[in-house]
């Protein structure tokens, strides 16, 4: 692997973690749990979970959901400094 793609990887490793922090910092502002938030999207509780902990790389879909669950526009989910 090169240094870039590692300088890259690690960037990408590093956004996904932020977005998974920010995503839970917009569902307890709502006073959501994990449960609700999962039961709303209609996946399992530890996939919000791995989400929020930057485990997994959501997909642009379940954003659009998780979006439209907790009553926001899309870009909001991205509004956080990196």
């Amino acid at each position: 692997m090169t240094n870039f793609a590692l300088v890259r990887k690690t960037v990408n490793e590093q956004f996904v973690i932020e977005f998974g922090l920010h995503l839970r910092k917009i569902r307890m502002e709502k006073n959501i749990s994990m449960q609700t938030l999962a039961y709303m999207v209609n996946v399992e509780y530890s996939q919000i979970s791995r989400i929020e902990h930057g485990k997994i790389n959501t997909s642009l879909s379940m954003v659009y959901e998780l979006a439209l669950a907790l009553e926001i526009e899309v870009k909001e989910l991205f509004d956080f400094s990196f």
